[in-house]
């Protein structure tokens, strides 16, 4: 019996103080993805990944048609604690996107004639020479993130195969708006006053107003919302 109680203790010394690593494929918030982890204590592990995720749409807004695409790119680093005991697989998980290339791109165009805002100010697209132009919105290149979850990358043990979850927020800072209008706009709806929109002072102000009114309705993003669900394989 105490031999027994020996090997036992010897074996369990041996799997903890063994580097365990895996990898996963995971669906989430960000995009499709690739993890890989590697432990450090026991209870740890640190986890690394890149996801990627491309979607398009065409959206209206203040008369301006946009045909815009969603690019998602990031790779992350975060450090799994693991509690233990009755808490399971549960984790909290601190980290970093170490680069965050989510943005958006838009081509913009206003048909021949029609009026659109800028900034709160009425315009007009010339028929002779359409309003038509593109925009973009990007974010901070790092961004900190928390994770809470359940599961494990490298489930301790004999089992190989693991399942997590896991939901938090990146904190990417507030977004950049950017919009280049080319083409010329008309002051008014009989077309006897137009100007280059690229150019002219009154609507680049309108321009710059209607950036600072963009990157207020899309501020709550500044605080991306991340959910996750992660299929792996400890080796």
């Amino acid at each position: 019996m105490r031999t027994l109680t020996v090997f036992i203790i010897l074996s369990t010394s041996s799997l903890y103080g063994q580097t365990l690593f895996g990898v996963g494929v995971t669906a989430s918030s960000l995009g499709l993805g690739i993890q890989g982890a590697v432990s450090v204590t026991g209870n740890s592990n640190i986890r690394a990944g890149f996801n990627a995720f491309d979607y398009s749409d065409n959206f209206s807004k203040d008369g301006i048609s946009y045909g815009g695409t969603l690019k998602l790119r990031s790779a992350q680093v975060t450090y799994d604690q693991f509690f233990g005991g009755h808490f399971g697989s549960f984790h909290i998980s601190p980290g970093v996107l170490v680069y965050d290339g989510n943005k958006g791109t838009a081509n913009a165009n206003v048909p021949a004639g029609q009026a659109f805002t800028l900034g709160g100010t009425t315009f007009y697209s010339s028929s002779a020479n359409p309003v038509a132009g593109a925009g973009s919105v990007t974010f901070n290149k790092v961004a900190p993130m928390i994770l809470i979850g359940f599961g494990n990358l490298l489930p301790r043990g004999q089992r190989h195969f693991g399942l997590s979850i896991d939901a938090g927020v990146a904190f990417e800072g507030s977004p950049n708006t950017k919009l280049n209008l080319g083409g010329a706009t008309c002051l008014n709806a009989q077309q006897t006053a137009c100007v280059n929109t690229g150019s002219d002072a009154t609507v680049q102000a309108s321009v710059q107003s209607e950036q600072i009114k963009l990157n207020n309705d899309l501020n709550l993003l500044r605080f991306y919302p991340i959910l996750s669900l992660t299929f792996s394989y400890k080796f």
